[in-house]
């Protein structure tokens, strides 16, 4: 520690700036104490000058000094009595180890440790890359109508509190929408609004699992929901899919029983197939025969570009123990960060009390405005010209995969959503693709980082179409290829060397 030095030599060493730009005099004698005390110049027990001398000393208004101590006093590094003012006794936190020292590094939760990175985060304006909409089409006009009526027809007022589970008008208006739209069977009270997909899956693992539970998810399949059933501490499992989606066996319901199941039926992330009626309601009968409860994640399947929409599997039966995921990320922007959760009635009784205690209603506005975006038909207007433009984009992109990838590859997932996935041989590794591809701004996802236990099979890449105008797809695919081609020659380079090693 250093040496205590007199109070009157601490506080007079420097005079105290007084230039136009400098900050008020209080708030720098309040600094200087502050961090004099905490380095130990000013002992405990050392008694400051008297505020009139100290004002003198340093040139500054008496009520200057007095303000600056008693603000000391109110956060206890200085006591006040008659006799003045004197440094409280302070206890002194060790000192910080060197960042280099790895054994410094803070504790945090274990469960931290079962999340890896998977894949470079990139800008959303990089070509090709999935999950990303057509943001420079998106109607801003419209939504700063929508928006500014919110703000007329609400005042004030909702700049409070709003009700925990979400705005009733936007919950009107998405229950609504989803019967007609996606054959989802649920009333106003039943849902939930959230800050997106991400969140409300975090909400299903909280209200409905314990520490140690298992839960199902779709091998490959959304890294997000492994990410919130990690951070839940749950026991993941994955569960491979095939052609016509998720792939179980009855002796997985007694080899390991899972509390939850999450699934994308109307179109699997990222492989693209479609859940089988069969299998649908294989897995609702098989659920509530084991109490588990199946989480419908519903991603993308608003923009359909082949044949009738695929309806929801939450309104097949009537009960199914079903959470129904949605989110408006990529109907309409990612940065609304709004999304829902459409909870089975048999549960939202007994979820009332945990819902108004956990969470607090918040983005009013933005959920006034998307309830007026959707009643006015502006939400179904937007979505009709957007299935136009990624089904011509979608088409566009097949054509130029099919002229200008010049190697072996079988493309999957071309019915509905923003991206389309190659599936490539294993001698064309996806991550070293990848992540030559960001050096020249694109960016598809490797299909092996999606799966918890990668297989040959998982080899490829996922390319988004949605954010990437269709006169680029050409030069892009073909930059692709090469990249890919001098991927794998390296690739088969370094396996002969070894060989020969």
């Amino acid at each position: 520690m250093t040496p205590s030095l007199p109070a009157a030599q601490v506080l007079f060493e420097t005079p105290l700036a007084t230039q136009p730009a400098a900050e008020p005099l209080q708030r720098q004698l309040h600094q200087r104490l502050k961090q004099a005390i905490l380095d130990g110049r000013l002992a405990p027990g050392n008694r400051l000058p008297g505020s009139r001398a100290l004002a003198e000393g340093l040139a500054i208004s008496r009520n200057t000094v007095t303000a600056a101590y008693e603000h000391l006093a109110a956060e206890g590094y200085v006591q006040q009595d008659r006799q003045g003012t004197r440094v409280a006794t302070l206890s002194r936190p060790a000192r910080p180890r060197p960042v280099r020292d790895t054994a410094a590094a803070p504790q945090t939760a274990r469960r931290l440790a079962q999340i890896q990175p998977t894949t470079q985060h990139t800008d959303a304006s990089s070509a090709l890359r999935p999950g990303v909409p057509a943001l420079s089409h998106f109607p801003l006009a419209a939504w700063r109508r929508a928006y500014d009526q919110a703000i007329r027809r609400a005042g004030t007022a909702a700049l409070g509190y709003g009700h925990p589970a979400g705005e009733p008008a936007l919950r009107t208006a998405i229950a609504r929408h989803l019967a007609i739209a996606r054959g989802v069977r649920c009333e106003p009270a039943q849902i939930v609004i959230t800050e997106g997909t991400q969140e409300a899956l975090a909400l299903c693992v909280r209200l409905l699992t314990n520490p140690g539970d298992t839960a199902w998810v779709e091998d490959p399949g959304y890294r997000g929901a492994k990410v919130a059933m990690q951070g839940g501490d749950l026991r993941v499992v994955p569960m491979r899919v095939d052609a016509e989606g998720l792939v179980l066996a009855d002796g997985d319901w007694k080899a390991q029983p899972p509390r939850l199941v999450y699934t994308t039926p109307s179109h699997q992330y990222p492989a693209g197939a479609v859940l089988t009626v069969a299998r649908r309601l294989d897995l609702i009968a098989q659920a509530r025969r084991a109490g588990a409860w199946i989480i419908e994640d519903d991603y993308d399947s608003e923009f359909r570009h082949a044949g009738e929409p695929i309806g929801a599997m939450q309104g097949l039966v009537p009960q199914a123990p079903v959470l129904y995921v949605g989110s408006f990320s990529k109907t309409m922007f990612p940065s609304l960060r709004l999304g829902f959760l459409v909870l089975p009635e048999a549960l939202v009784a007994g979820l009332q009390t945990p819902l108004q205690e956990m969470l607090r209603g918040g983005h009013r506005y933005e959920q006034l405005a998307m309830a007026e975006f959707v009643e006015s038909g502006q939400f179904s207007r937007h979505l009709g010209r957007m299935r136009r433009l990624y089904r011509d984009r979608q088409q566009a992109l097949r054509e130029a995969l099919t002229r200008h990838l010049q190697l072996p590859h079988t493309l999957e997932g071309g019915h509905c959503g923003l991206h389309l996935t190659v599936r490539l041989p294993a001698r064309y590794p996806d991550k070293a693709i990848a992540a030559a591809a960001l050096h020249y701004g694109i960016a598809p996802s490797p299909l092996s980082a999606f799966a918890l236990r990668p297989l040959p099979q998982d080899n490829g890449l996922v390319l988004g179409y949605g954010n990437t105008s269709a006169e680029l797809f050409e030069p892009l695919v073909q930059r692709l290829s090469q990249l890919a081609l001098a991927t794998g020659r390296n690739f088969s380079h370094q396996r002969a060397s070894k060989a020969d090693a």
